[in-house]
């Protein structure tokens, strides 16, 4: 039974509770990105940039989520019931929706062109080129494109190549009048090859060529064996089932199956081919016969280009007033240079705020643990980290020099595998302990666990995040960490390691959050408790921050709130099955997503609490997966001084009218109403609150000793 204005309500009538599905809603959470590239304000080659994030969050969710879908279909009415809806109708408001989002797409990318040829840049394709740029590109290709290729002629093979995920392809016709026509395939060798070539520039016009384009003024080259009249090339993509089917045999180690099923996954099942339009429809049946695996609910029309996601790194072209000025993060005034970091957070806690306050000192935290000799042990999470990462290499340092050095390894990152692969045999062959993850849970949570000799006695210093241990994404992605040497804290964290190390010692966790033990219901009990205290006329209200909202027990717990009177403001950046605007369920509750330069990535929730607020951050959204089937951890903010930086900080985030859009139950992504003419933009209000703050002065005592605080 459920709670809805006090009243219970059967399983059955739950069904009408207002839930809009996880996969329309990421749709339209991927739509607030498109919107970014045909904003006028945004600097224009940011514009270009985004369509590449656009594209390239389209392919992982096609990816991820309809493969998943398409194999709920498979399974019938079991799919049903394990998605909530008809999945054979969710793929086709799936279809339908991403036809609209591509016609848009190339509404966007036809404006940015004729954007960059007002700044006098011109994209060239195979038949605009003067004679000196017909010779240079002549000339690249030769040297540079020519030797990549491997054409393959269709017509003289039995079976149809296989088709790479991730890659396209020219679909080639030779044509002959009369005659039969023949048909080859030509990978675009984007790995190997920049997707951009930068033609010399006239004056101060600058001219780029993409690299389909270069392949196809170059076709006769390759062809010149045929006898043909014409050429035709048109580019087709397929897109592959990314799920992981993890080999169930027991005398494989993980880290074996892991590298097993990442093989399998380049030959996953098509989900998706997408073609040029103005292919010929002779061309189109051809290969559509061909790869006979697809179906016609997974052939999908685009453009004359595929893999935006290439734009992500478009050229410059030295035009550094098109793109966003550079910005560089903060130091956090209490950690000034030159000073021990564990005697400023053996004083005081510290949270950073990403990418507004440098990720370095994270770095400079663990080198100097790596290097102090009364450092003991480090033990810490690794979910994503970037290929060159300096926290990896501080860790292997901290072996070297003899520190005791415990990494968990999550194996099932996904399309991480093969990087923390990496990094968990570099470890190991350091000397450090890898533990392979938790068998049944995904280890998501952000934690680091050093241990350091003072005064005869162990003293545990922790770091609790929102977001990966990695320097790059940290400058893109807002987060947020918390360092601490609180007892209360550091205690529990112990535990939790000693969790992933034994899987049997569960721990008792009385101050953080720990999915899946006791993390959804202590939300739930934070949540009733401003139920209660708007009964009884107290102060009530809740404010959340997540990337994700989809949990039904959860949602249904708002409603709850909200139909009590409790006010409920939530920031989502993706994906949001809550439904506002309902009468009787959410009418006290707002929500916003905040989508611009920066990624939203950090969760925080504030719970009034009859006035004595309650501050936490985690590295859990509100979802059935991070809740139930992951090892995921919140924190809770005891610093006064922190939680009113915190909530300020919400509060840019909160009168935000450039970049917030309302959630709203037409999910028609309606920007907030602004207040006579001023454009307010929280992250940029963010970044100068966190550049205004004034470095403190050092600590007087060189070597303090400081009291552990009590619990």
């Amino acid at each position: 039974m459920y709670l809805i204005r006090g009243k219970k309500i059967s399983k059955q009538a739950k069904k009408k509770i207002p839930f809009t599905y996880r996969d329309l809603s990421w749709l339209s959470f991927n739509d607030r990105v498109l919107q970014e590239a045909s904003d006028e304000s945004v600097p224009l080659m940011e514009r270009i940039r985004f369509l590449g994030i656009f594209s390239n969050n389209r392919d992982e969710f096609f990816r991820v989520r309809v493969a998943t879908i398409k194999r709920m279909v498979r399974l019938g009415k079991k799919g049903l019931d394990l998605i909530g809806q008809d999945p054979v109708d969710v793929l086709e408001k799936i279809v339908e929706f991403s036809k609209d989002s591509e016609e848009k797409f190339e509404k966007v990318y036809r404006n940015i062109l004729h954007e960059l040829e007002k700044h006098n840049v011109f994209i060239r394709n195979e038949k605009g080129l003067t004679p000196e740029q017909a010779k240079f590109v002549k000339d690249y290709f030769h040297d540079e494109v020519m030797p990549a290729l491997v054409p393959i002629m269709l017509d003289s093979t039995r079976k149809f190549p296989y088709l790479k995920d991730k890659s396209i392809y020219l679909a080639i016709r030779l044509v002959r009048n009369g005659k039969k026509s023949r048909h080859s395939l030509v990978e675009i060798p984007t790995g190997d090859i920049s997707r951009f070539l930068v033609l010399p520039q006239d004056g101060k016009t600058k001219y780029v060529m993409l690299l389909d384009d270069v392949i196809r003024f170059c076709l006769d080259e390759m062809f010149y064996l045929f006898d043909y009249d014409r050429i035709e090339a048109h580019t087709i993509k397929l897109t592959r089932d990314a799920e992981l089917d993890i080999d169930t045999d027991v005398s494989q180690t993980i880290l074996e199956k892991i590298s097993r099923s990442l093989k399998k996954r380049k030959m996953g099942q098509p989900v998706r081919f997408v073609y040029d339009d103005e292919m010929p429809d002779e061309t189109l049946e051809y290969f559509s016969r061909r790869v006979k695996f697809i179906g016609s609910d997974s052939l999908i029309p685009g453009g004359r280009y595929h893999n935006f996601k290439d734009f992500m790194k478009f050229p410059d072209l030295g035009m550094k007033e098109l793109c966003y000025p550079a910005r560089h993060p903060a130091n956090h005034p209490d950690l000034p240079d030159g000073v021990s970091m564990f005697r400023v957070i053996r004083e005081k806690d510290i949270m950073l705020h990403y990418p507004y306050q440098s990720f370095r000192h994270i770095i400079d935290l663990l080198r100097e643990a790596s290097i102090d000799p009364k450092v003991v042990s480090i033990s810490t999470t690794l979910y994503r980290a970037a290929r060159n990462s300096n926290v990896m290499n501080a860790l292997i340092n901290a072996v070297k020099n003899g520190k005791q050095v415990t990494v968990v390894v999550e194996l099932q990152a996904r399309f991480d595998e093969e990087n923390n692969i990496y990094w968990a045999n570099r470890l190991q062959e350091e000397g450090a302990k890898v533990i392979f993850g938790v068998p049944g849970l995904k280890v998501h949570s952000k934690l680091v666990l050093i241990q350091r000799r003072e005064d005869r006695k162990n003293v545990k210093y922790v770091h609790i995040g929102t977001g990966n241990f990695n320097e790059q994404t940290a400058k893109i992605y807002s987060d947020k960490s918390l360092l601490t040497a609180d007892p209360r804290i550091t205690s529990e964290v112990e535990q939790l390691f000693g969790f992933f190390a034994d899987n049997l010692k569960v721990g008792n966790y009385k101050h953080l959050m720990v999915a899946p033990f006791n993390m959804r219901k202590k939300f739930l009990q934070l949540i009733n408790t401003e139920i209660e205290n708007a009964k009884k006329k107290k102060k009530s209200g809740i404010t959340i921050k997540m990337n994700s909202l989809t949990d039904p027990e959860l949602i249904r717990k708002l409603y709850e709130a909200s139909a009590a009177g409790v006010e409920i403001k939530l920031i989502i950046r993706g994906i949001c099955s809550l439904v506002t605007e309902t009468e009787g369920f959410s009418q006290n509750i707002q929500a916003v997503s905040i989508v611009g330069r920066y990624l939203e990535h950090a969760r925080v929730f504030i719970f009034c609490n009859g006035g004595d607020e309650k501050y936490f951050i985690s590295s859990a959204d509100w979802m059935i997966r991070n809740l139930n089937h992951r090892s995921e951890v919140a924190v809770p903010i005891y610093s006064k001084e922190i939680q009113k930086e915190m909530k300020e900080v919400i509060q840019f985030q909160l009168k935000d009218n450039t970049k917030a859009r309302i959630l709203n139950k037409r999910q028609d992504n309606r920007f907030r109403a602004k207040t006579g003419s001023s454009r307010y933009v929280s992250q940029d209000e963010i970044f100068k609150f966190f550049s205004s703050q004034v470095r403190k002065p050092k600590i007087k005592e060189k070597n303090p000793v400081l009291e552990i605080r009590s619990n």
